[in-house]
């Protein structure tokens, strides 16, 4: 009866562990995705916000100088740096489809068009910094 026990409880300790392995190797450093040495800056209309753990997204609408919109994806960090930086899962910044914005983010690795928000500037003047400078500002 008792190694029924260990063993059971072996069982139970090693599938939680898989369990928890999945999440914990699908978190990534910032620099395994995006060139922390290159930014991009773009502007377009919002397509889309996403408040997902444990990071947010926001899609992006740019319009090419040939006419056809592109979609830019950026992934924001996760909602204590939203928190810092003054938007709440709430209120979503005031975010919505068809906001004009101004984002400069971390390049990705892969070239693709995505990035690693570092600030959104909204046309109505309110800006978002999710970095700091040297200086903490």
């Amino acid at each position: 009866m008792t190694r029924f026990r260990i063993s059971s409880a072996l069982f139970t300790a090693l599938l939680c562990a898989w369990a928890l392995a999945g999440s914990v190797s699908a978190h990534h450093s910032v620099q395994s995705q995006f060139d922390i040495h290159k930014t991009v800056s773009i502007s377009g209309t919002v397509a889309k916000i996403e408040w997902i753990n444990p990071h947010s997204y926001l899609t992006v609408n740019v319009k090419g100088a040939d006419g056809k919109v592109q979609k830019w994806a950026f992934e924001l960090g996760g909602a204590a740096a939203l928190r810092r930086a003054g938007m709440s899962r709430a209120d979503r910044g005031g975010l919505k489809p068809g906001d004009e914005v101004t984002v400069a983010a971390l390049a990705a690795k892969d070239g693709s068009n995505s990035g690693f928000l570092q600030e959104l500037k909204i046309a109505d003047g309110r800006v978002y910094k999710f970095t700091t400078d040297a200086n903490g500002q």
